[in-house]
Order: C-alpha cells, then structure tokens, then sequence
C-alpha cells in the first residue's frame, strides 16, 4: 500500500481526549533526532533507511505471526532538522510551479528535487524546523486523515504558546494565520506532505520559524497562488530560536500520538 498525502486534502479529525493503551505489539515509543543542518539528498536517503528498516520488521513480524511465533516491536523515529535553500516537487506537482530556471537557482544557491511525497512543490532552508515522522501507524493508528490533522494539531498548539492563534482552511492540508473564512489576509506558516507505506510514514512537516520568506516568491507554494506564506517571526517581529519551538512542540506530539519520546544526542546524521 502506498498513500500519498495531498496539500488540498483535509477533513477536521478530533485530538484524542484521554490516553488510551497501546495494544500487544504495539510499540508507542518514538525516537526522536535533532540533526541540524542537513543537506536534503542526505536526510531523504537516510528517511528511505528507516523506512526500508521497519518494512522489513513488518516482513519479519509477518512470517513470525504465520510460524506462530511472537512479533518484535517496530521502531518509530522522528527526525527535526534544517535545510540549506532546496525546493521540492511531490508526486501530483507540476514542474512550471518553479518560476526559476537551473541557472538561477544556481544563483540563489538553491536546489531542486523531485520527490516520492504527496503535494506540490515548496521551499526549506535555514530558519524553517522540518520534521520527518517515520512512524509505523500500526502502533498508534491506521488512518492517514487522523495523522495528518495531529501533526497540525501538535503545530497550532506550539504556536498558541507563542500567542499566534492558527488553524485550518477546509481543503488545504496545513497550518495558517487568518485562517477563519472570509479573513482578509489567510497566509501559510505550515506545510505537511507524506508518504505511507504499509502504515509507515515518512516526510512530514515544515514550519516557518525564521525562516527567509522570499525564497516563497519563487514557486507557487503547494501549487496555491492566492494566498500568502508567513513564520513566527514575522508574526512576533522577533526571532525565536529553533531549539525552542522544537522543545514547544515535543510534548505536544507525545501527547496527541499518546506516545513516549526518547532522544540521542546527536546533531547530526549517524
């Protein structure tokens, strides 16, 4: 099986209210990576790693189940990192989305990927926190929808500690400021595109904290021209250190997945 997420893809689903407790097998432990800067090829094999690790758990847990044998748990990770400038196409993206041409991209010390996630295309770089969940939803639970609305659940209450009050727009997978209908300005501080194979993720979310904002200017943000991008600092007029949100938003990951973070000190890829 393979899901793909899409930027105009969204349906309200509601946070859990109350714990609930991990079934046999189940495995609501999260490991979670802060690798700093990184360059994007780098951390897009390094997710592929992870994910072909846990597929084949699930391969292995197969056979054990049809031998008769006990399953091992699988792993989950989650990976928080910055980019150097680098734009990205999903699988549904449309090339003229990029409004510059290899030279300058060149010029603006940019990249450019084709990528195997849902959506269109979008910008990361320094400045901006990116989280790549490689999760086996087996372990929590299999509905794509459900993932999707918790990780900009997790998002909005991170940036509620802030005093920004974000939310969402029906049919627009994300997270956005002046997001009530028939505000004047509706502008994007989040983005999320993922991948799922056999219930296990990758991909996930990218959130504007310092992020240099003209570099939106030369795409269409997740093929979207009506509507604006923004971060948290320009909604603060300050910077705010990205260590900070990341530690704003752990708990509320653990909370909304029910899940256990633990953390290798690391800052960069193993």
């Amino acid at each position: 099986m393979h899901t793909y997420s899409h930027c105009a893809e969204s349906a309200p689903v509601a946070a859990p209210d109350a714990a609930s407790v991990a079934l046999p097998g189940q495995n609501r432990k999260i490991n979670v990576e802060r690798l700093g800067l990184v360059p994007y090829e780098a951390a897009w094999a390094y997710q592929e790693q992870l994910l072909a690790d846990t597929l084949a758990y699930k391969t292995r847990n197969r056979q054990a189940a049809e031998a008769g044998t006990a399953p091992a748990a699988t792993p989950n990770y989650l990976l928080l990192v910055e980019h150097p400038h680098v734009y990205t196409l999903g699988k549904s993206g449309k090339p003229e989305h990029l409004l510059l041409t290899e030279s300058e991209l060149e010029a603006h010390g940019a990249t450019f990927h084709r990528i195997n996630r849902g959506g269109d295309i979008t910008y990361h770089g320094p400045g901006q926190l990116v989280g790549y969940p490689i999760l086996d939803l087996d372990n929590f639970f299999t509905d794509i929808h459900r993932y999707l609305r918790l990780l900009e659940e997790a998002v909005i209450l991170t940036l509620a500690e802030y005093g920004v009050q974000a939310g969402r727009i029906a049919g627009l997978t994300g997270v956005w400021i002046d997001f009530e209908e028939g505000a004047p300005n509706p502008r994007k501080i989040c983005a999320l595109g993922v991948k799922c194979s056999r219930w296990v993720t990758m991909h996930g979310f990218a959130l504007n904290v310092n992020t240099d904002l003209s570099y939106f200017g030369h795409i269409v943000p997740c093929g979207i021209s009506d509507k604006a991008v923004t971060s948290l600092q320009l909604e603060l007029g300050r910077a705010v250190p990205l260590a900070e949100v990341q530690n704003r938003l752990l708990p509320h990951l653990a909370r909304l997945f029910e899940a256990e973070l633990t953390e290798k000190l690391m800052n960069t890829l193993p």
